[in-house]
């Protein structure tokens, strides 16, 4: 199996357990903070959707025509890295806005990095990184981010304590 098919495979089966904890999370609890100063299952979902987008597509291709269709630059500015997490659903993308880029920029890795070769592993990111300074690093990196923040999704879902959730 090569390296690329083993880190795709590592973001799919990720991406399956995410999907299994939001799934399970009504749309009209996605702006729910349980305690004030804790985040919300929308910020999560939207900040997966643009650091899937930032770590495993624009740090392994750059950014490409056609990109903002994936995920927009209101999702990208709204749940970016040191944004903070608003539990009034105006000032955020609606939860169907954030989940079609949740998928849509999840199925675009799939499919792109998937076709790419393991020669590209070893290239420097196209933007550095604290974390890592490779391509490979960028999708590694990539799985474990969402992993940290599925992990916050469990313990919203815990925190709600709503029947729903069993």
């Amino acid at each position: 199996m090569s390296r690329i098919s083993e880190l795709v495979g590592r973001i799919q089966g990720v991406r399956d357990y995410t999907v299994s904890l939001v799934d399970a999370v009504p749309e009209s609890e996605w702006f729910r903070q349980p305690a004030e100063g804790v985040t919300h299952v929308a910020w999560q979902v939207g900040h997966l959707a643009m650091a899937q987008y930032r770590l495993a597509l624009d740090r392994v291709r750059g950014v490409q025509p056609g990109d903002e269709d994936l995920i927009s630059e209101q999702v990208l500015s709204i749940y970016g890295k040191d944004s903070v997490p608003d539990p009034d659903p105006a000032a955020n993308a609606t939860p169907a806005e954030i989940r079609a880029a949740f998928d849509a920029v999840h199925a675009r890795v799939i499919e792109e990095i998937g076709g790419m070769d393991d020669s590209i592993l070893p290239e420097p990111a196209t933007q550095p990184h604290p974390v890592f300074g490779t391509k490979g690093g960028a999708l590694e990196w990539s799985a474990q981010h969402e992993m940290l923040h599925a992990g916050q999704i469990g313990l919203l879902r815990r925190l709600f304590g709503e029947d729903w959730l069993r």
